[in-house]
């Protein structure tokens, strides 16, 4: 049940800051967006995904699009886009979620026990974490050791696209 109430949360917050002139209160709502979507990926127990979730997602994204408002209107105009417009945006997005979910089609089913993270990577975490690298907590272990490159990178990018972002909107003196 909470599941829905999520997923109810995540579809008007979406709807109303498509919807909204304000850019101010658009942000706050992917800011709210961010948050529920990180409560969601703690109910599916991917804590660490939550945690960029809600520090990139509702944290750095909301401080660095309001410092993006500061540079710009605060009210959107309201412009009238060519039909001819609408069609080929229509298309892109049609031919975008089909690329999407064929991409889905291979994908195991969602807890099964016979997906190939549980039969090749998951016993060789459990079975050899401790003596590779000497943590008692599997969790642990992976995030910090086995995924710490990725997890380097990952920051890496963040804190390069950041940067430049701060460069593109800093104040002329």
């Amino acid at each position: 049940m909470i599941d829905f109430a999520l997923l109810f949360f995540l579809v008007v917050c979406a709807v109303a800051a498509i919807q909204m002139r304000d850019l101010l209160s658009s942000i706050m709502l992917l800011g709210i967006y961010s948050f529920i979507m990180a409560v969601v990926w703690t109910r599916l127990n991917a804590v660490d995904v939550a945690f960029t979730e809600a520090s990139v997602g509702a944290g750095i994204t909301t401080i660095l699009l309001i410092a993006a408002l500061s540079r710009t209107r605060r009210m959107e105009t309201k412009q009238c886009v060519p039909p001819a417009n609408l069609l080929i945006y229509g298309t892109v997005i049609l031919l975008t979620s089909a690329v999407l979910l064929y991409g889905t089609l291979d994908m195991p089913t969602y807890g099964d026990p016979g997906a190939p993270a549980h039969s090749h990577v998951a016993p060789r975490y459990l079975e050899k974490s401790y003596e590779e690298v000497g943590v008692p907590n599997v969790v642990t272990a992976v995030l910090a050791s086995y995924r710490g490159y990725d997890t380097l990178g990952e920051t890496t990018v963040i804190f390069g696209a950041g940067i430049c972002v701060i460069l593109l909107l800093r104040r002329k003196i």
